[in-house]
């Protein structure tokens, strides 16, 4: 166990500090401070407040997927949510998200269904977000990328799909025969293959029910919009003179880059891939880097201490 801990932090390592060098390699780190120091702290002021309202919808959206008969209240979720961001820029590999099912559960909220939620949540956003990149993409300017968002897609698109109709067909037999294979392994009981089976087969219900689905799919789009739109306000504090649609292709690299394994926060990995997006629109580095930095500090340290608060709201029931 503390090989493959030591494992993935080495790989995480490695990879902040590869990225880290692409995105200031070659950059005048003078040039960095004095942009940063002449930023108009109100637009990224304004950024911030967008950020916590779409990460207040990501909230809303993950309760959508819960079926109504244990669909959790907002109040946990909204603190499980920011506990989740909380971890994960502490932690690498998404340990978030983990936090995030041992939070909830706190509440009593099944853990299994929470995972369930957790994954179909994953899947969402990655699709809709290069949905919307695919759909921004006559606005953006050209980039080597867009291709393989296209593709990556398809395939995601074909798998909700496989996934959809062998539900529809099958019921929750898929599911039980799944949390049969995890009954193979030790210390896991009969009981806990069939109480697991149907708290998978809940949580997995956004698959089968089209108003879940319908919901699920229109808060990540929203979401996602709320975001490229407070990454849009923060280029107005550096007075980067760019289209609304650049709020877009700077999500997108972000998000992608993001799937990598990285140290806690996406550092390096972050900022490399700001950089890269604004290079299609002749951003110069540094100003681009400076817009890095200031964009990762609103995403980062305003949620580390709400999820550091938000933790007091999810301690078990007495």
């Amino acid at each position: 166990m503390r090989k493959s801990t030591a494992l993935l932090w080495a790989i995480a390592i490695a990879v902040t500090v590869v990225f880290g060098w692409l995105a200031i390699r070659g950059v005048d780190l003078g040039e960095v401070w004095r942009s940063l120091r002449e930023a108009e702290l109100v637009w990224l002021a304004l950024s911030l407040a967008v950020l916590g309202l779409a990460i207040f919808v990501r909230a809303i959206r993950w309760r959508a997927l819960f079926l109504p008969a244990t669909r959790p209240a907002i109040g946990p979720v909204t603190a499980a949510t920011l506990v989740g961001l909380a971890v994960n820029s502490v932690l690498p590999m998404r340990a978030g998200e983990a936090a995030r099912v041992i939070a909830l559960g706190r509440t009593g909220t099944s853990r299994v269904e929470t995972f369930a939620t957790i994954v179909l949540e994953r899947v969402l956003d990655v699709f809709f977000l290069l949905l919307l990149v695919i759909v921004a993409a006559p606005l953006l300017p050209e980039v080597s990328w867009i291709g393989g968002a296209v593709a990556l897609a398809a395939v995601l698109a074909a798998g909700l799909a496989a996934a959809a109709v062998a539900l529809a067909v099958w019921k929750d037999r898929p599911v039980h025969a799944l949390a049969g294979l995890l009954g193979r392994l030790p210390l896991v009981t009969a009981e806990h293959v069939e109480h697991g089976g149907e708290s998978l087969a809940r949580g997995l219900a956004g698959l089968r029910h089209g108003r879940i689905a319908l919901a699920g799919s229109a808060l990540t789009t929203g979401s996602w919009l709320l975001i490229a739109f407070s990454f849009w306000l923060a280029t107005l504090a550096f007075d980067l003179d760019l289209p609304v649609s650049a709020g877009v292709l700077v999500l997108g690299a972000i998000g992608l880059s993001l799937l990598l394994p990285a140290a806690p926060g996406g550092l390096g990995v972050f900022e490399a891939a700001t950089v890269l997006a604004l290079d299609a629109y002749g951003v110069s580095r540094e100003d681009a880097l400076s817009y890095a930095f200031a964009l990762h500090a609103i995403n980062l340290f305003p949620f580390l201490l709400a999820g550091a608060v938000a933790a007091r709201f999810t301690r078990p029931r007495r």
